[in-house]
């Protein structure tokens, strides 16, 4: 099927991206909702931490993109979600109903949910009402098998925000692969969720193995969100980024 792919720019959604074109699908478009004032808001849909470098990820993907704003709020925060006027879902509703009259030959979603079914169900809402099949290839599937193996099939993905016992405001911009015996550890400690599933930390995908071309981060910001002596939550805001030429 041709697909569009919903992409925060994280591990979840780029991956699910590869699962789906080694399923056979096609890639046709993505899109991503960013906020429309501040650059870090807590939804209970969208990750927005990153959004900064969301345009050259397309670019990397070799896909157009479509952006759109979050403009509204989670109204109706029942499990099983019904169209709600003024919910932050018709925000993604509007995103995928134009991809869809652009490219009218789209037939699928592509979304990166692992364990929240209250971001699985609005997607399959809206796909439902659009008529349009929800890809998510990444549904339950153990969480420390898919990390080690995002890890191994070359996921170069980077931590943008923590929010975890045992996290710190030095762990942003590290690496999934750089991070994993951290996790591991935290895991065994606390049951944390290493791939993040929990809210503890956030990613950016800047490298691979279906990138035409890999992130480069020059310069960020670390910024306190919340400065917790149990818990702080930190997230970084890339400030200079340049895109680098892979071998073919």
């Amino acid at each position: 099927m041709n697909f569009f792919a919903l992409v925060s720019g994280g591990k979840d959604s780029i991956y699910n991206i590869i699962n789906c074109i080694n399923k056979g699908h096609k890639l046709i478009a993505i899109g991503h909702l960013s906020p429309s004032t501040q650059t870090e808001i807590d939804s209970y849909m969208y990750q927005t931490v990153g959004s900064e470098i969301i345009n050259a990820i397309a670019e990397c993907l070799g896909v157009p993109l479509i952006l759109g704003t979050i403009t509204k709020k989670p109204v109706n925060k029942d499990l099983e979600y019904k169209e709600t006027k003024d919910d932050e879902v018709e925000d993604l509703f509007d995103l995928i109903k134009q991809a869809k009259e652009k490219w009218p030959e789209i037939q699928a979603v592509s979304s990166g949910a692992i364990f929240s079914t209250y971001q699985k169900n609005r997607v399959e809402n809206i796909c439902e009402r659009l008529g349009l099949t929800s890809l998510a290839y990444l549904w339950q599937r153990e969480q420390n098998e898919l990390l080690s193996e995002m890890i191994a099939n070359n996921m170069n993905s980077v931590i943008v925000k923590v929010c975890c016992i045992g996290l710190e405001k030095e762990d942003l911009l590290k690496s999934l692969k750089e991070l994993k015996p951290k996790f591991d550890k935290l895991y065994s400690q606390y049951k944390m969720n290493v791939c993040g599933e929990g809210g503890e930390y956030e990613t950016v995908t800047l490298d691979c193995d279906i990138y035409k071309k890999r992130i480069i981060v020059d310069e960020f910001e670390a910024v306190t969100h919340s400065k917790d002596p149990i818990c702080g939550v930190y997230y970084a805001i890339i400030k200079k980024f340049h895109l680098e030429e892979k071998e073919k």
